[in-house]
């Protein structure tokens, strides 16, 4: 349960505002070679250049595994708190209200877990030890066909992205999150329902405040609960509809930086106001810690032929985006 003082409340209040419903475009995955994949992997390039979120439809992965994988999800945040306490690790397992180093505060618990190439999950990021061993090896299965399934829908995207943008071959961005190396995450968020009335005064909640997400990509499935909200290029605040069939993408800071910034790395939050938890799994596809990151040289002449970004590795940039706050704009150190 997410305990928050007084103050702790005021810190992460939100005026009671009602922004417009956002217009997400929606991508087929299962478009099949021809007229119709074409028509995806445009569909796909405008999406990351207006908004740098979509959403996608025809992803193969089995409504009855993600039911399973949220109904586990649900059942570990509703243990008593010292037993999800105890499955804290360092820097996977559980956490609650803190976000990051920097200070940030949301109305959040939260599993972190890290994650081969493949999806699944090494035992040494499975911060389970309190639970019974059939309940362990339950919850271990059911994460990693999970993880596997939608490394895959990522891997797919960057592939008919990659034809979208013209850029051969087909891996050149796909392979960054399919290494043997990558460092790819499972993050399971839960939002508690909003506290009552007479603590909030009328006012919502940061739920997860605004930020972009450090990654490539980032493969996000919800509960069916509203609270998710993205940021247009002006920087008012849409409303994302919930959808119980797709699963949306946002781009990262690292997709940015190899499209030269042709893609947007999307602002998001969320706000919590409503009676029902939320209960969110992003799987976040990162490339290799030693994976040198630069504008794709195909893709040069978008900006004048000239590299808005010097090249870095992805530790060197995720190391430096957990030291400041979310809202902070970690891209611009990097800047040419």
């Amino acid at each position: 349960m997410v305990v928050l003082a007084k103050a702790e409340l005021e810190q992460i209040a939100l005026p009671a505002a009602q922004p417009p419903m956002a217009d997400v475009r929606a991508v087929d995955l299962s478009a099949a070679p021809g007229p119709d994949r074409a028509a995806a992997a445009r569909t796909l390039v405008a999406a990351c250049e207006e908004q740098g979120f979509f959403r996608v439809t025809g992803h193969g992965v089995p409504q009855e595994l993600v039911r399973a994988v949220e109904a586990a999800a649900a059942g570990f945040f509703a243990l008593p708190q010292a037993e999800k306490e105890g499955a804290t690790g360092e820097p996977v397992g559980y956490g609650c209200k803190q976000i990051g180093d920097g200070g940030d505060l949301g109305w959040i618990e939260y599993l972190l877990l890290c994650l081969t190439s493949a999806g699944t999950v090494p035992a040494a990021s499975f911060p389970f030890s309190t639970l019974p061993c059939a309940a362990v090896c339950t919850e271990r299965e059911l994460l990693e066909e999970y993880a596997a399934a939608v490394r895959r829908v990522a891997c797919g995207l960057l592939e008919l992205m990659a034809e979208g943008l013209g850029i051969e071959p087909a891996d050149t961005i796909s392979r960054l999150v399919a290494d043997a190396e990558s460092d790819n995450m499972l993050r399971v968020n839960h939002y508690p329902p909003a506290p009552r009335p007479e603590q909030q005064a009328g006012r919502l909640l940061t739920g997860f405040g605004e930020h972009t997400d450090p990654q490539i990509i980032s493969v996000l499935r919800s509960n069916g609960t509203t609270g998710l909200e993205i940021a247009g290029r002006d920087g008012a605040w849409a409303s994302v509809p919930p959808d119980a069939d797709s699963f949306f993408i946002n781009v990262g800071d690292a997709l940015q930086v190899l499209t030269n910034g042709r893609f947007r790395s999307v602002k998001h939050r969320v706000v919590v106001s409503s009676e029902r938890s939320r209960v969110s799994m992003i799987f976040l596809g990162g490339p290799p810690p030693g994976a040198r990151l630069a504008p794709l040289p195909q893709l040069l002449g978008d900006g004048g032929g000239r590299s808005r970004y010097r090249e870095f590795t992805w530790m060197e940039y995720k190391s430096c985006s957990h030291r400041g706050r979310l809202v902070d704009d970690r891209l611009r150190p990097f800047e040419n």
